[in-house]
């Protein structure tokens, strides 16, 4: 990706799509230093890596009415932990940039002087790492019955390292409408005899999850997103995010 300017950042908290109630989103992620300089450091700091941690701070133009505006969501999500994932500057499409974690709401703030445009800002701190993945299945494309996402060549999992995985339930419609998403790796672009590596809990309402391997090594190169969806007339829009950490 080259220079450029922000104009398309996506952001998805749990169940709620922020991207049009938005300007401005911020990541950070950063490693304790932990001083281990000693007699033998030859006159040289020396520095061992302590806990981690990530932080995604928001604000943008304030809504409400529904579980999908900003503030309905934020109310019910505060002191609440749940997965969150933003682009780095573009429209959410399969194979593109997300960066994503488990995070707590740990803040939330509104109002502002008369004559102003309403605002919020929010802050959620990481409870799992901050991981730099893609985009596997996009916000916009309604479901309606069982499929298979487009496969992702994102490489295989090392020992000790984890597939994680973010899925956002953004809107339900239908008569007792029921949708379970899983994780499938395949050695190849065929997916002819695909594993599943994780799967979700099935969904009736809105809501978030994210889930993550158990840190064994996974020679499978190849991943992509499948879901079962039952009930009648059944309709979800979702976005769902992979990556490895």
């Amino acid at each position: 990706m080259p220079k450029t300017i922000l104009t398309n950042v996506r952001c998805f908290a749990v169940a709620a799509d922020l991207t049009t109630v938005s300007n401005k989103v911020e990541l950070s992620a950063e490693v304790e230093a932990k001083d281990t300089t000693n007699y033998g450091s030859a006159g040289w700091k020396e520095n061992l890596g302590g806990l981690g941690s990530a932080e995604i701070s928001a604000e943008g133009q304030w809504e409400a009415g529904d579980p999908s505006k900003v503030d309905d969501a934020s109310w019910s999500q505060l002191g609440g932990v749940g997965p969150w994932s933003v682009s780095a500057n573009n429209d959410a499409s399969v194979g593109s940039l997300a960066y994503f974690t488990s995070a707590l709401r740990a803040d939330y703030k509104l109002g502002d002087a008369v004559g102003e445009v309403a605002p919020w800002t929010g802050t959620a701190k990481s409870s799992w790492p901050l991981v730099r993945g893609q985009f596997a299945h996009p916000p916009g494309t309604a479901r309606t019955a069982t499929g298979t996402g487009t496969g992702l060549n994102l490489g295989a999992v090392a020992l000790n390292k984890r597939m994680y995985a973010a899925l956002h339930v953004l809107s339900v419609a239908g008569t007792t409408p029921s949708i379970t998403a899983r994780v499938e790796s395949s050695v190849d672009n065929t997916f002819a005899s695909p594993t599943t590596r994780l799967t979700f809990t099935a969904a009736t309402v809105v809501g978030g999850q994210i889930q993550r391997t158990a840190g064994t090594a996974i020679t499978d190169t190849w991943w992509r997103i499948a879901w079962t969806i039952s009930g009648t007339t059944p309709s979800f829009l979702f976005a769902a995010t992979l990556g490895i950490g």
